[in-house]
């Protein structure tokens, strides 16, 4: 294989270290390249305060940063464990008060990030209208569309450029190219975080961006500050195109989680212990 002539590879304890205590921490959806041996990572190393930004819904990673303490708040459109049903932990933290939860939309985190991503101070979203959720979002106005001569209202809310994306890709090639396939939520939060960090499943000798198939699923190195060697590193979520979700350990894992000691049980075998991987 030829030499990286990207940002040098770490082991994912030392990409862990780089993720700061109380930083706006994003993350992609469960199925669109989620870092897991990172997120066990930072349970390992006693993460604390995260802000959680997860795009658009949230699932075990946050559930399991929740339940070990990591985490301060969180935005997102929703969090469940999908078929396995609730998130134990997170719905725990949210009836205790313990982490604070600040509620969106899909469309909203979308528009938001997207803005982030072109440099945009705020992005107009029209769909919220009449929602709710307006009368829990202080930070979202609504104003009158400028360019209209009737009446015409229109909601904006601030870019967003998260401190940090945590995602987890395919391949890496010798340049530092990351390749998600079609995880459009790990491109677009790659390039609108001040820094991104990532793990990855396999080394890919030559330049992705060679490859016209390969190149709209291709984050380029100017956006990434480390990567890290992980195979495996989305288990047990699933990773698209690489290998299925675990089953068994999901739904032991939704059981487990129900109780405290439940999920510390689980928190050890699976994330502080060695037994973490199939």
């Amino acid at each position: 294989m030829s030499s990286v002539t990207g940002p040098p590879e770490t082991t994912v304890d030392e990409l862990a270290a780089r993720i700061a205590d109380g930083c706006l921490l994003a993350l992609p959806k469960p199925d669109a390249g989620a870092s897991m041996a990172a997120i066990r990572a930072l349970i390992r190393r006693g993460a604390k305060g995260l802000r959680l930004w997860c795009l658009p819904a949230a699932g075990l990673q946050a559930d399991l940063l929740i339940g070990a303490g990591c985490v301060a708040s969180i935005e997102c459109s929703g969090v469940s464990l999908g078929e396995f049903g609730a998130a134990p932990r997170f719905r725990r933290a949210a009836e205790n008060g313990t982490v604070r939860v600040v509620d969106s939309t899909c469309q909203a985190m979308y528009a938001a990030v997207q803005a982030g991503e072109k440099g945009m101070p705020f992005v107009g979203l029209r769909g919220i209208i009449g929602s709710d959720i307006l009368a829990h979002r202080d930070d979202w106005k609504t104003m009158q569309n400028p360019f209209a001569g009737d009446e015409d209202p229109v909601v904006v809310l601030p870019a967003v450029r998260p401190d940090v994306a945590l995602i987890h890709a395919r391949l890496r090639d010798s340049f530092g190219n990351l390749w998600v396939g079609n995880a459009r939520e790990a491109v677009v939060l790659a390039h609108a975080a001040h820094g991104s960090v990532a793990t990855f499943e396999a080394h890919y000798d030559g330049n992705l961006l060679d490859d016209e198939r390969m190149t709209a699923g291709t984050i380029a190195p100017i956006y990434v500050e480390a990567a890290a060697h992980a195979p495996k590193g989305a288990w047990p979520l699933a990773l698209p195109g690489t290998y299925p979700a675990d089953r068994e350990c999901l739904a032991g894992y939704a059981a487990a989680a129900a109780t405290e000691d439940g999920f510390a049980a689980w928190l050890d075998r699976h994330a502080l212990g060695t037994d973490r991987a199939a």
